[in-house]
């Protein structure tokens, strides 16, 4: 990957202005020290006259004007899913580094073409796989590391609401749904932590919602190599959800409440507030001695484009990789023919 001139700080040019846009990429761009918010493109003129009462940066009326601006370093795509690909190899064509919301495009033909792009042209690419640093994820890695859990062999992972996916996000045609939304977070912490070669996927899906034609329920099983199990389940027609986190190790096992509160902290305006929250954070830990509350380790969605900044500047390596975005992309890949055949597919 080309790196930055030292001492260049980046300038960062944001592809949407949507929930994504505004309080995701724009919020924790602008507290990296290591990033400048440069621009933000959106093609209604009502909207850039927001991002600019609202972020003080330069707009752009269109993707092609942002990537033409010689001064723009890095892209940051956050559209619908099936814009992924394409404006994501368009910036990388023009010069720039790329930062792609997830999930990173619809299949792994896209993610290889992609892949290719970046390297042809020297530049860097990741995916904003922002809970990595979800205190949820952290507090179970770290129980799993100091062998707190004893040897880990299956993990459940969990996210339910109650309510129909809207605009795009109900459109399966471009990526809408909620195993490609918040089930592509939780299959990504599944991957990172079992590292064990994925040897089958079995997925089953319902469409119960009569007004969205994307899924109303979805599971997928991820059997591994070494005999661990990892399991996604997410839905839309959920009025009492499971635990966040289940996961049974030979030692004890883990439970975790509730969702990580960073996001709504930073829809607030202010994500610091939840980094201090720890009660937000405990986990109960049961064992032969009985149960017990363990503190949480706190998430930081803000280290993400803190690493991507030290990336840029030479002194790290990217945390989300590109052979790790892959292999969801095959999972993924997988999940979706399982649900169209009922049988247990290996991934690609």
């Amino acid at each position: 990957m080309d790196l930055l001139p030292p001492g260049h700080r980046p300038r960062v040019a944001i592809i949407g202005y949507g929930l994504s846009g505004r309080s995701f990429h724009a919020h924790l761009i602008r507290r990296s020290p290591g990033l400048e918010l440069y621009g933000i493109a959106a093609r209604d003129s009502a909207v850039r006259a927001r991002i600019v009462a609202e972020q003080n940066c330069r707009t752009f009326d269109s993707f092609d004007a942002a990537i033409a601006d010689p001064r723009v370093d890095l892209v940051v795509i956050a559209t619908p899913h099936d814009t992924h690909a394409r404006l994501g190899i368009a910036a990388l064509n023009a010069g720039k580094h790329v930062v792609t919301d997830k999930v990173m495009c619809l299949n792994a033909t896209e993610c290889d073409a992609m892949i290719e792009a970046a390297s042809i042209a020297g530049r860097m690419l990741s995916v904003f796989h922002n809970r990595r640093w979800d205190t949820d994820f952290l507090t179970l890695r770290r129980a799993m590391e100091d062998g707190t859990l004893g040897d880990v062999r299956w993990i459940e992972m969990n996210w339910q609401r109650h309510g129909v996916s809207k605009s795009w996000r109900g459109d399966p045609s471009r990526g809408g749904g909620r195993l490609l939304d918040l089930g592509a977070h939780i299959l990504d912490q599944l991957l990172v932590l079992f590292t064990s070669p994925v040897r089958g996927v079995y997925c089953r899906m319902h469409h119960d919602w009569n007004e969205s034609p994307v899924e109303s329920h979805a599971m997928v099983t991820l059997s591994f190599a070494d005999g661990s199990t990892g399991i996604c389940d997410v839905g839309t027609m959920t009025r009492s959800p499971k635990p966040r986190v289940y996961a049974v190790g030979t030692k004890a096992t883990l439970t975790k409440e509730d969702v990580d509160p960073q996001e709504v902290a930073m829809r607030a305006g202010e994500i610091d507030t939840a980094e201090s929250d720890h009660a937000a954070h405990r986990a109960t830990l049961y064992t032969a001695d009985g149960q017990r509350v363990i503190e949480g380790v706190p998430g930081r969605w803000r280290a993400f484009y803190d690493n991507i900044a030290d990336a840029l500047a030479g002194r790290a390596e990217p945390v989300v990789k590109l052979g790790e975005m892959r292999r969801l992309m095959g999972v993924l890949d997988a999940a979706a023919e399982s649900a169209r055949t009922g049988a247990v597919v290996e991934p690609i």
